[in-house]
Parts: structure tokens; C-alpha cells; sequence
């Protein structure tokens, strides 16, 4: 979600009230909702046309009424609560009014990269590799990235290969994070770890860092690099899909999103998505590239990396296959 869409869902969350956006919020991911919680924290006044026009663009009735929070702080808390009960609401809460510190698998979920990495910096690289197998992806590279490479490529193998998670392989945790992820000497889930979870956190990992890691899994483990490798899939990697999955991505990303992600993409890319668009929003397009100037690598390689989410799901749906069939990531 762009700043914009953040603005806009805080936006309407906060004209429907604190039980109505509880209910709103239970539908969204961890990083959702702390995203737009902390959009909400720092927003104190909405002007009348602020509010109307996000009203227009959702299609929503409304009164045009502007809306004032005198304590923003309280209304996350209670807003939270509606929507993920006291315990969960107060460890998001605290990580967004940053007034408390977080531990346990759960609340890691909650926490932003650098602080996890140091939770994590000294822990076996077996017991890192359980803990990220349990993130979402894109958080767990961005963990990895914060650690050194050879960590990184040591927990790498062994998401790997990991199979499935026995509670005493946690032991070495604190208490919380044991019993969160065990349940109390039951594993709450199966590990989702394996190839296909490595290969999506190298994915995201960018800027080197995944022809790194891979480097670092082949030197241990030649025959598994390469079954990881088969199931990467890289942003040039869209050239490989068919006319209606680009189609079906097309309507996913935002505009902003693909004119940034497509400035550092090669020609035949940028007419892979062109011609799978009508002939205006390509024109439109292709004047929107023409126009905008330089941009940094890291701004481009984010928004590709955005794409690339969008394309897992499409393919956890099944609505797209990556990897001409090989696998999904």
C-alpha cells in the first residue's frame, strides 16, 4: 500500500469509528494494520475535503463532516482492541506509540527489521531459521538483510531444509517466544519452511544480497542451490508469463508502482506490460516514463519487490503459475 492508500484507510477508518474499524482492521495483514495504525497516530485533523474526497474514491456514503481526534494515541488502542483483542492490540499498540519493548515469535511479527535482527543476532542460526520460516517473507529478508553474510547464508540453508519444527528446538528462547510458537508443548502449525520458502526470501532480499546467499548455499549444498534457484523468480522473470497473468498483475499494481518499477527495466519488459494494456493507459504510460527523471536504484528495486508480492499471491491463488510450472514463490 503507497502513502496515499495509507492516508486514505486511515482516512476512512477513522470517520467509521472505533468498533467499525476494529471489525475493518481484523481483515488485514500484521504489517497492514501497523501501517495504517501508524498512519492514524500521526493524524490529528482531516479537513471536510479531505474527507470527502476519500469518501468519492471508495464509493462510500458520507456526511462530508471533517473529523477531529483529540487523543489519536487512546483511539489506536481502542481501534486495535476491536479488532485483535487486548493482548495482540497492546503489543501493536506499543510498537507503534513505541512505549514498550516486544519479545516472542508472535510479537516479532509486529516488530520492524532491525529490531528483530538484534533480537535474533545471537541466537543458534537453527533456531533464526525456525523463527523466520514463520514471518512473511518480505519481513524475513529484510531480517536477513541486517545480518552478516555468513548467517545469513548458514540460516538460509537451513530454512531450506527445514522440514518441520519440534518445540524442543526452541528451547534455547525466552519463555514468551517458546510458548507463543508452541503452544505449550504443541507445535501450533507445520513449519512452512523448505525450498520454496528460502527462494522467497532470497527473492527479497535484493541489491546483491541474493546472488550472495545463493552463492553461500551452493558452496555447502550444490544440489539444493539449484532446486532453490528453479523456484526464484526475479522481476525480469515477467518476460516468462503469459499475456493474461501480466494482464491479471496489471489490474493488482498501482500506476505509481509500475512507472517506478518499470524505469529500471530493460525495453523488452516495458513492452511486455505496454502491450497488455488498452492503447490509452499505455500511451499514458509511456508519457508518465518519458517524463519522469532519474531515480535511485533502491526506490526502483522497491517497487519491483512490491510487484513481485503481489505476484506470489496471484500465484498462492492460483490465479498465475511462476516459473513456467516449476514451482510458486
Amino acid at each position: 500500500m503507497d502513502e496515499q492508500g495509507l492516508e486514505d484507510a486511515a482516512v476512512l477508518l477513522m470517520s467509521l469509528g472505533e468498533q467499525e474499524a476494529g471489525e475493518v482492521l481484523r481483515h488485514l495483514s500484521p504489517r497492514e494494520v501497523q501501517k495504517i495504525g501508524e498512519t492514524i497516530a500521526r493524524t490529528h485533523v482531516v479537513s471536510r475535503e479531505k474527507l470527502t474526497s476519500v469518501a468519492e474514491r471508495f464509493n462510500a456514503a458520507t456526511t462530508g463532516q471533517g473529523l477531529y481526534a483529540a487523543d489519536t494515541h487512546q483511539y489506536v488502542r481502542t481501534v486495535l482492541q476491536h479488532a485483535l483483542g487486548e493482548e495482540k492490540a497492546g503489543i501493536l499498540a506499543d510498537r507503534i506509540l513505541q512505549t514498550s519493548d516486544l519479545t516472542g515469535i508472535e510479537n516479532l511479527k509486529w516488530m520492524d527489521a532491525v529490531a528483530v535482527a538484534e533480537v535474533l543476532r545471537n541466537e543458534h542460526p537453527q533456531i533464526v531459521a525456525a523463527i523466520l520460516a514463520h514471518l512473511e517473507p518480505d519481513q524475513a529478508a529484510a531480517i536477513l538483510v541486517q545480518l552478516s553474510e555468513e548467517m545469513r547464508g548458514d540460516v538460509l540453508l537451513r530454512v531450506a531444509k527445514l522440514e518441520g519444527i519440534h518445540p524442543a528446538a526452541l528451547e534455547d528462547l525466552n519463555d514468551v517466544m517458546f510458548r507463543v510458537l508452541a503452544g505449550g508443548g504443541k507445535v501450533r502449525k507445520p513449519s512452512p519452511g523448505g525450498t520454496k520458502t528460502a527462494a522467497g526470501m532470497i527473492n527479497l532480499l535484493g541489491a546483491g544480497n541474493d546472488t550472495t546467499a545463493l552463492d553461500a548455499i551452493r558452496i555447502q549444498d550444490p544440489d539444493l542451490a539449484q532446486e532453490i534457484a528453479d523456484l526464484m523468480f526475479v522481476f525480469d522473470d515477467v518476460l516468462k508469463l503469459d499475456d493474461r497473468s501480466v494482464q491479471l498483475l496489471l489490474k493488482e499494481v498501482a500506476t505509481e508502482t509500475l512507472i517506478v518499477a518499470l524505469k529500471g527495466a530493460g525495453d523488452p519488459l516495458r513492452e511486455k506490460f505496454l502491450r497488455n494494456m488498452s492503447s490509452r493507459a499505455a500511451e499514458a504510460l509511456r508519457e508518465d516514463l518519458e517524463a519522469r527523471g532519474p531515480m535511485r536504484l533502491a526506490e526502483v528495486e522497491a517497487q519491483q519487490k512490491e510487484i513481485l508480492k503481489t505476484l506470489r499471491r496471484l500465484a498462492e491463488e492460483g490465479q498465475v503459475v511462476l516459473g513456467g510450472g516449476a514451482g510458486m514463490v
